[in-house]
């Protein structure tokens, strides 16, 4: 069941973040509602996906290592217009993993953006949020 954390600012984001690890969730969760995100924890594939693709989000932190079916699998999902007719949230790929070159590439294209968690801080990524229109 997804965790809903509120901001009291006022830039009214929201955000998806699908993350089975519950120390990165709760990193990006205080350095995100202190810059004024409403964000969504969900651990489990599956629902990500379902509440995705309920079109309620801005961001979508997509985690390519998540319980039930890959963080890859969603985004395919979400990118097949049969399935996800309108998705207007931007999806930023969140990831420790290596990947070959090739992978990444294709991940990367179907991506909005492709984050590295060991190579980048919860302010870091709140920063790159603001980037994205």
């Amino acid at each position: 069941m997804a965790q809903v954390f509120t901001s009291p600012n006022p830039i009214g984001k929201k955000v998806l973040c699908m993350e089975d690890e519950h120390f990165i969730s709760e990193l990006y969760v205080r350095a995100l509602n202190k810059a004024g995100y409403d964000v969504t924890v969900e651990v489990d594939g599956q629902e990500g996906l379902r509440l995705a693709q309920t079109d309620q989000f801005d961001i979508i932190l997509l985690d390519l290592m998540i319980p039930t079916i890959t963080g890859i699998e969603v985004l395919r999902h979400l990118r097949n217009p049969a399935e996800t007719p309108r998705l207007r949230a931007k999806i930023i790929i969140t990831t420790n993993l290596e990947q070959r070159e090739d992978i990444r590439a294709d991940i990367e294209k179907q991506a909005d953006g492709y984050l590295v968690k060991a190579e980048i801080t919860p302010r870091e990524l709140v920063v790159f949020l603001g980037t994205i229109k």
